[in-house]
C-alpha cells in the first residue's frame, strides 16, 4: 500500500511543495511519477493530463472573470467602507477581527456565493491593519479556509446544497438510498470538528503577536491605516450602480446556475452603467488574468493530474490493498477510507470532484461491512472534504494566498497549505471517524 501511485505520487507533490518548488511545477512531476509507475512513458503522461484538464476549463475561467469583477469592484472605492468600518469597530481586536473574517468568507458560500471572488476585494486593503495589529497571517489564512469550506460541509445551502446532493445522487447510483435531509445530519458531526480547528487556531496556534515590518505601504499602492480611518467616504452614484451589479451578477447566477453569466453580467453592467470608464477595461483584464490567473491554471493541470490518476487506475487499486487487510474492524476501516479520501483529495485539489470517485468505490465496502447510509454519507462526505484543507491544488488555500500575499509576505505552503491542513485535516479525520461510529 506504502507504493501505491496515488501514495507516491501525491507525496512527491507534497514533498516538492515544501521545499518551495511552484505548485505548478509539483503537480506536473507528480503527474508524470503516476504515469511511469502504471506503466506510461514520460509523453503519454503528458498527453493523458493535457487530455484531462479541459475537466476543470468551466472552473477557471469563472475564476479569472470573477477576478476581473472582484478588480472592477475593487476600483469602484465600495469596498472602503466595509475596511473602513472594519478598522472603526475591531481595531486592537485580533481574536474577534478572525473571526469575523471567517464569517464574512462563510457568507461567500451561501447568502451571496461568489467563492473566493471576494478575497482579493476584502484582504488586500486590510494588510497594513494586519500588519499594524500584529496579527499572524496564517491565522487569516485558517479563518479564510474555514470560510471557504465549512459551509458546504455543513449548511445545505449554496454550495452545501450541491455538495450534499452529489454525496446522495453518487451514494444511490452506487446502490446505498438515502435523503438529502440524512446527508445533511451526517455532516453535522464532522463540520463540528472544522469549527474546533478555527477555535484552536484563533485562540492558541496564531494568538501570539507576529511582526512583518512596516514598508508595505511602500511596496504596493495601498492607503495606511490612518488614512482608511481619515477618508471621509461619500456613498455616491458609482456606489449605487456596483451594488446594482453585484445584485444583477447573484441573480443571473442562481438563475442559471453559472458562474461565468453571472460574472459576465455583472461586468456587462459595470461597464454599461460606467462604473468603470469602457477604455479601463485592458487594465481589468490584465489585473483580473494576474490575480486569479495562476489560480485557474493550477486548476487546470489538478485536473490533468486526476485523470492520470483516474483514467490508469491508481485510485481503484489503492482502495482495494487499503480494505483488503483489514477484515471487518469498523473503526480501522473508516481510519483507512478517510486516509485514502485525504490522499486523493490532496492530489486531485477538488472536494466536489472527489465524490465521485470515492462513492463509486466505498459504497460497496460499506455495504459488505455494515455501515448505516448516515454513517456512509460521513464518511463519503469527510474523505472528500478532507486534503481540500491543505491542498496545494485547492482554491480553498490558492485563495486565501492570492490575498495574503499581495505584498509578497505569504508564502502559500508554509502559510497557508501547512497550517490548514493540520487545524482542518486532523479534527475532520476524528470527528468523521466518530460520525462513521455513531450513526
Amino acid at each position: 500500500m506504502l507504493f501505491n501511485t496515488v501514495v507516491v505520487s501525491v507525496i512527491v507533490m507534497a514533498v516538492l511543495s515544501l521545499f518551495r518548488v511552484n505548485v505548478i511545477f509539483a503537480i506536473l512531476a507528480a503527474a508524470g511519477v503516476a504515469g511511469i509507475m502504471e506503466g506510461l512513458s514520460l509523453t503519454e503522461a503528458t498527453n493523458m493530463l493535457v487530455s484531462g484538464m479541459g475537466g476543470q476549463a468551466n472552473t477557471a475561467l469563472s475564476y479569472i472573470l470573477l477576478g476581473m469583477f472582484a478588480v472592477m469592484i475593487g476600483m469602484s472605492g465600495i469596498a472602503g467602507f466595509l475596511v473602513k468600518r472594519l478598522v472603526k469597530v475591531l481595531k486592537g481586536k485580533r481574536a474577534i477581527l478572525l473571526l469575523t473574517i471567517a464569517g464574512v468568507a462563510c457568507f461567500s458560500q451561501n447568502v451571496v456565493p461568489i467563492h473566493i471572488a471576494f478575497i482579493p476585494i476584502l484582504i488586500p486593503p486590510m494588510l497594513h491593519l494586519f500588519d499594524k495589529m500584529k496579527i499572524d497571517r496564517r491565522g487569516v489564512a485558517t479563518a479564510l479556509t474555514f470560510g471557504l469550506k465549512a459551509p458546504y460541509i455543513m449548511i445545505p445551502a449554496g454550495f452545501g446544497l450541491i455538495f450534499k446532493g452529489i454525496i446522495v445522487d453518487e451514494m444511490v447510483a452506487s446502490g446505498m438510498d438515502i435523503t438529502l435531509s440524512e446527508a445533511n445530519i451526517a455532516m453535522l458531526i464532522p463540520g463540528i470538528g472544522m469549527i474546533v480547528g478555527l477555535l484552536v487556531a484563533v485562540f492558541i496556534s496564531y494568538r501570539k503577536p507576529r511582526n512583518y515590518g512596516e514598508d508595505f505601504a511602500e511596496k504596493i499602492n495601498i492607503s495606511r491605516e490612518e488614512e482608511v480611518e481619515n477618508q471621509q467616504l461619500q456613498f455616491n452614484i458609482r456606489h449605487g450602480f456596483t451594488i446594482v451589479s453585484i445584485l444583477a451578477a447573484l441573480a443571473v447566477q442562481l438563475a442559471t446556475g453559472s458562474l461565468i453569466l453571472g460574472a459576465l453580467a455583472g461586468i456587462f453592467l459595470m461597464f454599461v452603467l460606467t462604473v468603470i470608464p469602457f477604455q479601463d477595461g485592458e487594465k481589468v483584464v490584465n489585473d483580473g488574468i494576474a490575480m486569479m490567473g495562476m489560480i485557474a491554471f493550477v486548476m487546470l493541470i489538478a485536473s490533468g493530474y486526476a485523470t492520470v490518476l483516474k483514467e490508469t487506475g491508481a485510485v481503484e487499486s489503492l482502495v482495494d490493498s487499503a480494505t483488503g487487510i483489514l477484515g471487518d474492524n469498523k473503526m480501522m476501516i473508516a481510519i483507512v477510507m478517510l486516509l485514502v479520501g485525504l490522499l486523493i483529495t490532496m492530489g486531485i485539489g477538488s472536494s466536489f470532484g472527489t465524490i465521485p470517485i470515492i462513492a463509486a468505490l466505498f459504497v460497496p465496502i460499506c455495504i459488505a461491512v455494515g455501515f448505516s447510509p448516515m454513517a456512509t454519507a460521513a464518511l463519503i462526505g469527510t474523505a472528500g472534504a478532507l486534503g481540500d484543507a491543505g491542498s496545494p491544488a485547492s482554491d480553498s488555500t490558492l485563495g486565501p494566498t492570492s490575498g495574503l500575499n499581495a505584498d509578497g509576505k505569504h508564502h502559500h505552503i508554509w502559510d497557508t497549505c501547512v497550517p490548514t491542513f493540520l487545524h482542518y485535516n486532523i479534527p475532520l479525520l476524528i470527528f468523521g471517524v466518530i460520525a462513521a461510529m455513531v450513526l
